[in-house]
């Protein structure tokens, strides 16, 4: 499965490759985002779903520059939920004119509204949620979703579309009331 980044989770965490002594433990590591929220003036995981994306040093992923990876597609294993949470491993980066066969998405309610998760409709089949953060007002999920995918939040309808130009890139657009 090919999955393009358009976005990441706002926690992110770190663990070296096991063996102390390789001069390449750093280099080897594996690096895991998911969702958080402000709390209290902190980023805190509040998980109402719980799960991860996971990059390795080794697969092209450079954790010193994670914006660069928006928009570069990865070979990925298919998601699985594994001891009660949603995982995903993000295994090689692929060349740039690869073509996705799915997205993986952040969405935050002060952007797009909240995710009426759990709600009858509130998505089609194929999108999946790997992790949803929630405090108060505050909401962040991260999905995976294909193109034309769609979710339902408080402000509307929104549909994932491709870019014509670079398959590679979509961006969740409201839906007009007349395509709903």
């Amino acid at each position: 499965m090919r999955v393009s980044i358009l976005g990441f989770g706002s926690v992110w965490r770190r663990r070296p490759g096991k063996d102390p002594g390789d001069p390449k433990r750093f280099a080897r590591a594996a690096y895991y985002n998911t969702t958080g929220v402000a709390v209290n003036g902190k980023l805190r995981t509040r998980p109402r779903i719980v799960g991860h994306v996971r990059f390795n040093g080794v697969g092209g992923f450079n954790p010193n520059c994670p914006a660069r990876m928006i928009g570069r597609t990865f070979e990925c294993e298919e998601p699985c939920v594994w001891e009660g949470q949603n995982k995903m491993l993000l295994k090689t980066l692929l060349p740039r004119g690869v073509k996705p066969d799915q997205y993986l998405v952040a969405v935050r309610a002060r952007e797009v509204g909240r995710l009426m998760v759990g709600l009858p409709g509130w998505s089609s089949d194929d999108v999946w949620v790997i992790a949803l953060s929630e405090w108060r007002e505050e909401q962040e999920g991260l999905l995976l979703m294909v193109a034309h995918g769609w979710v339902r939040t408080s402000i509307g309808k929104y549909t994932l579309r491709p870019v014509a130009s670079e398959p590679r890139r979509a961006r969740l657009e409201l839906t007009l009331a007349e395509e709903i």
